[in-house]
């Protein structure tokens, strides 16, 4: 019997003197609890000795955490020899029951619930205030059922079970003796029935019954077969006269070396077996095959547990479930403690998250805001390019119908110089040179068509660039990120286009210029020929020029106005009059 299982008792005890509920008794009442405790388990009781172990303190009551001490050094380390351990609960369970128990409604006898209130001290744990958890009171009641040989409802467990852990409560002993006397469990059973399960449970759980029953027992003397009441426990067989054990005739001591065998049938007698102890051996015979076998293997468990040093198969079960339970305990405390530590890093990440969504929702506003001044500026710069666009249109349609007028007063250029031939075959120098002077036009013109098709061209790219920028500004937000590289590039490539226009504006106000000197230099070769036919008219008055009116200050030649510079004009003038000379 071990110290925490003899404090239990004592516990109870110590709480039915404390009848104000205040935590502390008397020491008065203490001595009376200790002389009867050190009575019943056989120590010197030394009356001194608790007023010298409390000689510090006043003289008021003693607490249950300061008798606890004394109990421990002056009571129960003194503990040597076997003691009744059934009239030391018997004892305790007088103090407390008179207190605590409410024997009017219940179904069961004063001794049961003392069988129960055992039970409940051998199953509960080691906390004070006492209480027993659900796992062995489930324990206990399925044992109980078995025995009354009943069926466990486990529906019924269950729902009591939950209503437990909703209150979140535990039983104490007098409401585990008010559970199991109400018949909640033994619905169906009689007292009568209710009182044997209660019995047997106590006397497997608390005397350490492993088996129990009658056997037939041959005398070591006489020789005759005896029906005695055997009862097996982890250390020994004790048979008695009859099955109250009131009259004991032996014990059969049990150890590591004994050996237990069946025997053969003989002298009438069957279902014999043998057991073998410290040089002595005794015959026994059970009443048919079954119980013989049952017996022979209860005795072999005990003696292998004797032989391994291990408790009573109900104690060992007792320490593994509190050993798991203890596991359980440290497994739910290390995972709410890691509950707590998930929940504060979660708590922190929340906040930097929060932190983190204001920072986005901000930088979102500064990109709206940087965006809308972006397209308000791309905006501006497109109108700008339209206008520009609008001008160099009306510019060219300008330019075209110039040329196109240019043109038409080529041809009647042309055919002047076609109805003239014939007269000025010396002045084919002359018309070469404004031939030459015709053909860079047309490379001019060429040259500033193609400008303006690469310029049309490029006009298109910048256009569809900007379309793309558009359907890419018109993107949802969340895709604003991932296509920003994409808005750089065309935007890269949008200022390369820019560039390679301008660079093209450029082009096309050189060939603009290169136009406008052709232009000069058609207009100086147009002065010359006027000259040169104004000349030809004054020496030879043979042929009156067709000429167009009169539009300024312009010398005009059969090649166009502004054909050819003066000086030019004057080169070819002074040229022809030379071919002329030998020819006279």
């Amino acid at each position: 019997m071990g110290g925490p299982e003899l404090l239990k008792s004592i516990w109870h005890a110590f709480t039915a003197l404390d009848v104000d509920k205040s935590g502390k008794v008397s020491k008065s009442q203490l001595k009376v609890l200790s002389y009867n405790l050190c009575t019943l388990m056989k120590i010197p009781h030394d009356p001194v000795a608790l007023e010298e172990h409390f000689k510090d303190d006043d003289e008021g009551p003693v607490s249950n955490q300061g008798y606890m001490p004394y109990l421990n050094t002056f009571i129960l380390d003194k503990v040597k020899e076997e003691f009744d351990r059934q009239d030391f609960d018997r004892m305790c369970w007088t103090l407390c029951a008179r207190k605590n128990l409410d024997r009017s409604n219940l179904l069961i006898s004063d001794d049961d619930a003392f069988k129960i209130w055992c039970i409940f001290n051998f199953l509960c744990e080691d906390r004070y205030p006492l209480s027993i958890v659900s796992e062995e009171m489930e324990y206990f009641l399925r044992k109980l059922t078995d025995s009354m040989g009943g069926s466990w409802v486990e529906e019924r467990f269950e729902d009591y079970k939950l209503e437990l852990q909703t209150q979140g409560r535990s039983l104490s002993a007098w409401e585990l003796i008010t559970l199991v006397a109400s018949g909640h469990f033994s619905k169906g059973m009689d007292r009568q029935t209710l009182s044997m399960g209660i019995n047997e449970v106590y006397h497997e759980l608390i005397l350490d019954v492993l088996k129990q029953g009658y056997i037939m027992k041959k005398g070591h003397k006489r020789k005759n077969w005896t029906e005695r009441w055997f009862v097996l426990k982890p250390t020994s067989i004790s048979y008695y006269m009859g099955e109250d054990m009131a009259e004991k005739k032996g014990d059969i001591q049990l150890d590591g070396n004994c050996c237990v065998e069946p025997l053969p049938d003989k002298e009438g007698k069957k279902c014999l077996l043998f057991i073998k102890c410290a040089g002595k051996s005794y015959e026994i015979s059970a009443s048919d095959k079954k119980r013989k076998q049952e017996w022979i293997q209860a005795i072999q468990t005990c003696v292998s547990l004797l032989r391994l040093g291990l408790p009573a198969p109900h104690r060992e079960a007792r320490l593994r479930r509190r050993e798991q339970r203890g596991r359980l305990q440290a497994e739910q405390e290390d995972l709410e403690a890691r509950m707590k530590e998930l929940t504060a890093a979660n708590d922190t990440k929340q906040q930097e998250l929060e932190a983190m969504r204001k920072a986005l929702e901000e930088a979102a506003a500064r990109a709206a805001e940087e965006e809308r001044r972006r397209l308000q500026t791309q905006t501006e710069l497109q109108d700008r390019y339209r206008t520009d666009l609008e001008r160099e249109k009306t510019v060219r349609q300008q330019m075209e119908e110039q040329v196109a007028l240019k043109s038409s007063e080529l041809e009647q250029y042309l055919q002047r110089v076609r109805e003239l031939e014939d007269m000025y075959h010396r002045l084919e120098d002359a018309l070469e040179e404004e031939r030459a002077a015709r053909q860079d036009e047309e490379t001019v013109r060429r040259l500033q068509a193609r400008l303006l098709e690469e310029e049309s061209t490029k006009r298109e790219e910048l256009e569809k660039i900007h379309l793309r920028q558009q359907r890419a500004i018109s993107e949802t937000e969340a895709e604003k990120k991932e296509l920003e590289k994409e808005r750089r590039a065309k935007d890269s490539a949008l200022q390369d286009a820019m560039q390679q226009l301008e660079h093209l504006e450029s082009e096309r106000q050189g060939a603009l210029e290169q136009y406008q000197a052709v232009t000069k230099k058609l207009e100086d070769a147009a002065n010359n020929t006027r000259t040169w036919k104004h000349k030809v008219a004054e020496h030879e008055g043979l042929v009156r020029l067709i000429q167009p009116g009169n539009k300024g200050p312009q010398r005009i030649t059969n090649w166009g106005p502004a054909a050819f510079s003066e000086v030019e004009l004057s080169v070819r003038e002074k040229e022809w009059q030379d071919r002329k000379r030998p020819a006279q």
